[in-house]
């Protein structure tokens, strides 16, 4: 774990939270714990000290397609994951090669998932944020989110999932926030879509969450854009912002939430990320 001692404050704009009220504007500060900058070289490999690969196409005992009926299978390969030589790390979805089979067949997309599962978990009071730049195109979907670190073995929804963005690639100028747990999960009510005021997924943009045992709020280049407390949630079941989580970057195609791919034109397809860091209150 980087022990970098970087105090940030929050920019004390309130969030509006599910039931339409305006939580106080927080004080909170920051301060940095853990980082990762992407630093390697061209062709590099991940920090193993960090993050740790989730290769395959998702298939267990119950459902194959990571529950999604996505379509990529997860790959260590280089040219679906690696440092960039310019301080990011580039996670690239593509057509895969012949001979690799999925649960449906021979494989139609490559791509990569990272956690930090026993690397880092991320304490129940925190603020994550990392700096991203999307490609576009219909079923494409970019993800940076938390589990709940109790997770498999506390079977989800009930280990919580917070998602910090998501990205339908065929809508380059919204992302998405969502809260999953016991009684709200799936089709959650706690979801909510921002659009940029400016500038498309195509552009960095910084996506951050913060959150503690009674709050969380999302935020889009430092500006909160949705938040939920824990008297909405217990509305509909346990809340889990008392758990700690891991981090999760992954760039998933097809399946549920954007559909599959109408055109393999759109490959190679990026997600960038230029770095992602922790804090805990200061």
């Amino acid at each position: 774990m980087i022990s970098a001692v970087l105090v940030a404050c929050s920019d004390g704009v309130p969030s509006t939270t599910s039931n339409g009220t305006t939580p106080p504007p927080t004080t909170v500060q920051w301060t940095q714990v853990w980082s990762d900058e992407f630093d390697g070289p061209a062709g590099g490999a991940i920090d193993a000290s960090k993050w740790v690969n989730d290769v395959g196409d998702g298939c267990s005992q119950s459902n194959c397609g990571w529950g999604n009926s996505e379509k990529e299978y997860y790959s260590d390969d280089a040219a679906n994951i690696s440092t960039n030589g310019e301080g990011q790390l580039v996670i690239t979805g593509r057509i895969a090669p012949a001979g690799l089979t999925c649960y449906y067949g021979p494989c139609r997309y490559t791509s990569a998932k990272i956690t930090t599962r026993g690397k880092l978990t991320v304490s129940p009071t925190g603020r994550v944020e990392a700096r991203i730049k999307l490609s576009t195109g219909q079923g494409l979907w970019p993800a940076f989110w938390m589990l709940g670190s109790k997770c498999p073995q506390t079977p989800w929804p009930d280990c919580g999932e917070i998602d910090i963005m998501e990205n339908k690639g065929s809508q380059a100028r919204t992302t998405s926030s969502a809260l999953h747990g016991p009684g709200y999960s799936g089709a959650t009510p706690f979801a909510h879509a921002q659009d940029f005021s400016s500038g498309t997924i195509a552009d960095f943009h910084t996506y951050t969450v913060e959150w503690g045992s009674t709050y969380v709020r999302w935020l889009v280049d430092n500006v909160p854009h949705y938040g939920v407390d824990a008297s909405d949630i217990q509305r509909y079941g346990r809340s889990i912002l008392g758990e700690s989580f891991i981090l999760i970057l992954n760039l998933a195609i097809g399946g549920h939430f954007d559909g599959d791919p109408g055109s393999d034109s759109i490959f190679p397809a990026t997600m960038l990320v230029d770095y992602v860091r922790v804090f805990t209150a200061h």
